[in-house]
C-alpha cells in the first residue's frame, strides 16, 4: 500500500478540521446534547468512516478496504468499552452533564495524539523486528483472559476509578480549585491562576485512553500492517466518541456481555498475530529461525466475519438478559 506524503498530510489536516469543527459546533456553548442530536451526529461520523472505507477500497483495492472495515469495527467496539470508564471518571469528579462535552473532546484529542505516537513506534518496531508480533499476540491473549475474568466476576457498575500517577501529581502540586467555573479549564481566584476540576478530568480522560491503546494498537496491527489504515481506523473510532457517549447513556450498563465479547475478539486477534509471526519467524530457537509452514493463515474477511458475529451475539445476549431481569 503506497501512501504518498501529501495524502498523509491531507488526511491529518482533515481530521484536525473535523475535531476543530466538533469543538466549535458542540462545546463552545455548554449544554447536554439531546438524544436526537447525539444520534444524528453519531450516524454522521459512522457514515463518514464508511465513505472513507469506500475510498480506500476504490484506490487501494478490496483487500485494504476490508482491512479498514474490520479495523474500524474492532476499534469502535473497543472505544465503546472505554465509555464505561469515562462515565466512572465523570461521576468520580462530579462533572455537571452540560460541561462533559468539552472535557470529553479535549481528552479524545489528547488520546489521538498519543495514539499517533504509539502507532509510529509500533510500525517502526514491526518493520525492524518481525518477532514483535509474538509480543503483541501474547499481550492480547493475556488481556483477553484478564478482561473475561473481570467481566464474569463483576459488572461495570462495580468498577472504581483510581487516579493514575500523573493525575495524582497534578492534584498534589498544581494550584487547583474544588469548584467548577463553567466549562473553563483555568480560572483566576484572588488574582492567581488556578486549574479547575475540569482540567483534571481532561487529564484523566486522555491518559486513561492511553491505557486502552495498549490493547487497541496491537489489535489493529493484527488486522493490517499498514500504518495509514491503523491511524485512520483509530482516528475514526475516536471521532464521534463524544456523541456516542451521550447516545448510549444508560444503555452502557445493559451491555453486560460486551467485555466477554471483546475478550473473545482480542483472543482471536492475538492468535492471528502469533500465527502471522510463525509464518515470518526469524527467532533462531524456533524451527531454526525458519518459517513455520503449518501455521494457519486467517484472512481479513474471516476476521471481519468473526468480529461481527461475536459483537452481534454478545449484544443480543446482553439485551435479552437485562430485559428478562427487568
Amino acid at each position: 500500500m503506497d501512501v504518498p506524503v501529501w495524502v498523509w498530510e491531507v488526511t491529518i489536516a482533515g481530521f484536525a478540521a473535523l475535531f476543530v469543527f466538533d469543538f466549535f459546533a458542540h462545546t463552545r456553548k455548554a449544554h447536554a446534547p439531546s438524544m436526537k442530536e447525539a444520534a444524528l451526529w453519531s450516524i454522521f461520523y459512522v457514515a463518514l468512516a464508511l465513505v472513507f472505507c469506500a475510498g480506500v477500497w476504490t484506490v487501494w483495492g478490496h483487500g485494504h478496504g476490508g482491512e479498514f472495515l474490520a479495523g474500524f469495527i474492532t476499534e469502535k467496539s473497543l472505544s465503546v468499552d472505554n465509555l464505561f470508564v469515562f462515565a466512572i471518571i465523570m461521576a468520580k469528579f462530579g462533572v455537571p452533564r452540560e460541561f462533559q462535552q468539552k472535557a470529553l473532546l479535549i481528552g479524545i484529542v489528547i488520546a489521538l495524539i498519543l495514539r499517533g505516537i504509539f502507532i509510529a513506534v509500533g510500525a517502526a518496531a514491526i518493520n525492524q523486528f518481525s518477532w514483535v508480533f509474538y509480543i503483541f499476540g501474547l499481550f492480547l491473549l493475556y488481556t483477553a483472559v484478564k478482561l473475561a475474568l473481570e467481566s464474569l466476576s463483576h459488572g461495570k457498575e462495580d468498577d472504581e476509578y483510581e487516579p493514575n500517577a500523573v493525575v495524582k501529581f497534578a492534584q498534589k502540586h498544581l494550584s487547583a480549585t474544588e469548584t467548577f467555573h463553567g466549562n473553563k479549564l483555568f480560572a483566576k481566584i484572588d488574582g492567581k491562576r488556578v486549574v479547575t476540576p475540569l482540567f483534571l478530568v481532561v487529564l484523566a480522560l486522555g491518559l486513561t485512553d492511553v491505557l486502552f491503546a495498549l490493547d487497541s494498537i496491537p489489535a489493529i496491527y493484527g488486522l493490517t500492517n499498514e500504518p495509514y489504515i491503523v491511524f485512520t481506523t483509530n482516528a475514526f473510532a475516536l471521532l464521534g466518541l463524544l456523541q456516542l457517549y451521550f447516545l448510549l447513556g444508560g444503555l452502557l450498563n445493559r451491555l453486560v456481555y460486551l467485555g466477554v465479547g471483546l475478550s473473545v475478539i482480542l483472543a482471536f486477534i492475538g492468535l492471528k498475530l502469533i500465527f502471522h509471526a510463525m509464518t515470518e519467524n526469524t527467532l533462531p530457537f524456533l524451527n531454526g529461525g525458519e518459517s513455520i509452514a503449518w501455521a494457519p493463515h486467517i484472512s481479513t474477511w474471516t476476521s471481519l466475519a468473526v468480529i461481527v458475529c461475536v459483537l452481534a451475539t454478545t449484544t443480543m445476549a446482553s439485551l435479552v438478559k437485562t430485559h428478562n431481569q427487568e
